[in-house]
């Protein structure tokens, strides 16, 4: 598998990402989409919390979730959660939470 790794500019807002030539798409940190959609300080925090929620409401938001090591702020690769242009962060299904990444 050729995995490239890159950060993708959106204004001034940067969204790391990694390219899977398997599956010909890339993977994009939700929290760094998340961040950008929503202009929240704390991302990270947005994104727990609209996990617990959607999870409490039934929605299969972890099933469109995957986890890759990406590189964090402090220089380090961590694990984070990602999902490729081809899959639904969020259901449609919940009508009051924002769709971050379409098919």
């Amino acid at each position: 598998m050729d995995e490239k790794y890159s950060i993708k500019l959106f204004d001034e807002y940067k969204i790391r990402t990694k390219w899977d030539s398997e599956i010909e798409d890339y993977y994009y940190s939700v929290i760094d989409v998340i961040a950008v959609l929503t202009e929240s300080k704390r991302p990270r925090k947005y994104w727990s919390d609209l996990k617990s929620k959607l999870k409490h409401e039934g929605s299969e938001v972890s099933e469109n979730i995957g986890q890759l090591k990406m590189l964090s702020p402090d220089g380090k690769m961590r694990l984070t959660d990602v999902a490729t242009t081809g899959r639904k962060v969020i259901s449609r299904r919940n009508s009051k939470t924002p769709k971050f990444l379409d098919e």
